[in-house]
């Protein structure tokens, strides 16, 4: 399309027409930017990714011709799938050779993105680490279907499978992902009363208290990428989890934070974040704690991300 630049537009400035009004492309694709970067973002638990994503989705984008596209979102909506179904391939491959649990890669979020209850539960840690355990097709199925509602037409067409073929998918998914989420809903209030009682009891050092909170079964996870020092494999267990949460309290502070829109805690070293902890909470206890250290995945922690359903 002549006159349009090929990187992605972030704002308004862009390709800019002579009436200083985006043309029609760069209208439609900044209309539904933080729709795309959600979808993918829920795709690949990587935002890095997911912003390569939305630059390929730019580029095809760019060279569509607008008179034969119906509908504009669905069309960048399918675009956008397809692209993070290939990156999703290869991410899975990049995982094998990782060192340690490979967490995703969180978000700070605006504390509204806590109001839409389904939208904050999908891009949660938890529902992430969840989404990790379907198929690529499953999971792009998945989230297009129980997170952005689109019909089965839409998605069948998204992923290059027959609505009914869609349908099967979506139903597997759906009990996959059922038989492996947190119990219940769990409200922004909920995890961030438990967060405050957890930060109290590791930072006075209350033994007691900590037990508490923890789940006997609780897991721990960290993420250092090979980067920073972790734990490569799970620590399992009430009593380990504690050894290892006194220790992160006599290296670091903590700070609340609103991350992948839920309330989470920053961990400080000099002031500067060292790491992101999430929890997973079940029937009132911490049963999960995720500990990303691996300084590639904390550059988003510097402004806001706007997610959208």
């Amino acid at each position: 399309m002549a006159g349009t630049p090929q990187t992605a537009p972030e704002d308004r400035g862009d390709a800019m027409s002579q009436d200083d009004r985006p043309d029609p492309a760069t209208e439609a694709f900044l209309a539904h930017r933080n729709l795309l970067f959600t979808v993918a973002y829920e795709m690949l638990g990587s935002a890095a990714d997911a912003e390569d994503v939305l630059q390929e989705t730019w580029l095809r984008w760019a060279g569509v011709d607008l008179d034969i596209v119906q509908d504009r979102r669905a069309y960048l909506v399918r675009i956008t799938t397809r692209q993070a179904l290939g990156r999703l391939r290869t991410l899975g491959r990049r995982k094998e050779s990782y060192v340690g649990p490979w967490l995703p890669e969180p978000l700070l979020t605006a504390p509204d993105v806590a109001e839409d209850v389904e939208l904050a539960d999908s891009v949660s840690m938890a529902m992430l680490l969840v989404l990790e355990t379907l198929g690529p097709t499953e999971r792009a199925v998945f989230v297009l279907r129980e997170v952005f509602d689109l019909d089965y037409d839409e998605i069948a067409e998204a992923v290059d499978k027959s609505p009914a073929a869609v349908r099967q998918i979506a139903h597997r998914a759906r009990a996959h992902v059922a038989a492996r989420r947190p119990r219940g809903v769990v409200s922004p209030a909920e995890t961030r009363d438990a967060l405050e009682a957890f930060q109290r009891a590791v930072e006075t050092g209350d033994l007691q208290r900590l037990l508490d909170i923890l789940a006997p079964d609780v897991v721990l996870l960290t993420d250092g990428g090979g980067i920073k020092r972790a734990a490569l494999a799970p620590v399992v267990g009430i009593d380990r989890v504690a050894e290892v949460l006194g220790r992160i309290a006599e290296a670091m502070s903590l700070r609340p934070a609103q991350v992948n829109g839920y309330p989470a805690l920053l961990l400080q070293i000099d002031g500067e974040v060292d790491a992101v902890m999430a929890v997973r909470i079940d029937d009132g206890l911490i049963t999960g704690l995720y500990a990303v250290r691996n300084p590639e995945k904390l550059s988003h922690l510097e402004r806001e991300t706007t997610v959208s359903r």
